[in-house]
């Protein structure tokens, strides 16, 4: 969400009231489909107020994506000892990523970012920089203290960010994403998530 948007938010007493009366509208009907009226009425208040606080509904929107994917990247960062081995960190790092890939919200998310792409492409941007981006970035910082460590060797760091994660998707997020598959047991996501680490350190481990 760019700072002009960021800017147009006010926060008060009913905020968080709002996003979760959106949220809910937004997952159920999608973006162009949900009202500005089924919002309000969710949530539990006035449009007024709802306007007080977004005074469009594209910011609303983003708002919905950033809080969640920020609220699942600091739930990952507390459950992850950094200082680890890679293999236990890199294994912990993926079962944060790929439960949440599969999760009806980002599924739902995904979809709505995809059916409004060619109107509103400013969708998609935000959940970009609000989830994969943002996970990028935190990778891409644990691994370079990895290598400062002597404990991965990798030269291009984005790059490596970039393929865990897809190593990660492997079978299972195209899957989901068609609709092909909903429910994935532990013993396929073990199946998964183990090969993205045995694959990725095969090609950056020391």
């Amino acid at each position: 969400m760019g700072a002009t948007a960021a800017a147009a938010i006010r926060r008060g007493r009913k905020f968080d009231q709002v996003l979760q009366g959106a949220r809910e509208v937004f997952m159920q009907d999608g973006f162009e489909r949900a009202s500005v009226d089924d919002i309000a009425r969710v949530a539990g208040v006035s449009k007024a107020t709802l306007y007080a606080y977004f005074p469009d509904k594209k910011i609303l929107f983003f708002e919905v994506v950033r809080t969640e994917c920020e609220r699942q990247a600091e739930l990952a960062l507390d459950r992850i000892d950094e200082t680890a081995p890679p293999r236990q960190v890199l294994t912990m790092v993926a079962w944060q990523i790929v439960p949440f890939l599969l999760s009806d919200f980002a599924r739902r998310i995904f979809r709505i970012c995809l059916a409004e792409a060619d109107r509103f492409p400013e969708l998609g941007r935000a959940f970009y920089d609000s989830g994969p981006e943002l996970g990028r970035a935190r990778l891409t910082e644990y691994m370079r203290e990895a290598v400062a460590r002597g404990e991965l060797r990798i030269s291009d760091f984005d790059l490596a960010a970039e393929q865990y994660t897809e190593l990660c998707k492997a079978h299972v997020w195209t899957r989901s994403a068609f609709g092909v598959q909903t429910e994935f047991s532990r013993a396929e996501l073990t199946r998964v998530i183990d090969g993205a680490v045995d694959t990725f350190l095969a090609r950056y481990g020391v």
